[in-house]
């Protein structure tokens, strides 16, 4: 055959789009969806803040709340339903290296900081949006069954405030088990290290009040460990620690906390193989 024959590639008609940020978010979120372990972690901690809340709320009289805020029964059921959030955040990670399937992920999407910040932006909004729901859903229902003149004057605007603060303090210790995931890269081990993280500052001061020295060091410690920071953030009554007791100066310690392991993570999973 003479003459040239132009020869041209083969193009596929199935459109081929860059990857970007939101294809990782909307992968991550179809992983939420649809792993039976993530989604029975946020119907536990609804359960366990609401179910705690309202059995607090139920037990109450209105004279109650004469002193304390209407978002009382909201914080202890969420003390426990903290839990469900850190474990989410430790499963949104470490999930993935117990099954392997954090390699096909990695094939998939080869920039590892895009599929590590959809997975952080997902959980964020994800946490944030469960919590805040749950105990503002407590928290109108305490004012509906309490709200007699006996609870006095409460102001509104304190009360959104503890609970978009409630709410974002929890959102940052399920960060923290995300950071902690990522770098462990094992489940069982990342819970517990956040459990004792929890656990820790509240008991350690029960020893460094025995000797005068080291008093101050644990009332420093006990008004900055999770329980007490979550009061505080809440808008509880001040105790008699000495320490910050508007709530900010914890959530921003916090805060810290959680970027130094965020950041962290960002280097671990650019480092690792997998």
């Amino acid at each position: 055959m003479s003459g040239t024959t132009a020869t041209q590639g083969y193009v596929s008609d199935i459109p081929i789009a860059r990857p970007t940020l939101g294809h990782a978010v909307l992968s991550e979120w179809t992983k939420v969806r649809t792993v039976r372990s993530t989604v029975w972690s946020l119907i536990a901690t609804v359960v366990v803040t609401v179910g705690i809340g309202m059995l607090l709320a139920s037990n109450t009289d209105d004279g109650d709340y004469s002193f304390q805020p209407f978002t009382l029964p909201g914080l202890m059921g969420i003390m426990l339903g903290q839990v469900g959030v850190i474990t989410l955040g430790v499963l949104m990670v470490a999930s993935e290296h117990g099954t392997g399937l954090i390699r096909t992920t990695f094939t998939a999407a080869p920039d590892r900081y895009r599929v590590l910040t959809a997975k952080y932006l997902v959980f964020a909004v994800l946490a944030f949006t469960v919590v805040l729901g749950s105990v503002t859903l407590v928290t109108l229902m305490t004012m509906v069954l309490h709200a007699g003149p006996g609870a006095g004057p409460h102001a509104f605007g304190r009360a959104v405030s503890g609970l978009v603060g409630g709410s974002a303090y929890v959102t940052l210790l399920g960060l923290l088990g995300l950071a902690v995931g990522a770098l462990l890269r094992h489940s069982v081990g990342a819970v517990t290290t956040m459990l004792g993280a929890l656990a820790l500052p509240a008991i350690m001061p029960t020893f460094l009040f025995i000797w005068e020295r080291t008093l101050h060091v644990g009332q420093l410690l006990l008004s900055y460990s999770a329980p007490v920071g979550l009061a505080s953030v809440f808008g509880m009554p001040a105790t008699e620690l000495d320490g910050p007791q508007s709530g900010l100066p914890q959530l921003l310690v916090l805060a810290g906390i959680t970027a130094a392991a965020v950041f962290a993570s960002y280097r671990s999973v650019a480092a690792r193989d997998v």
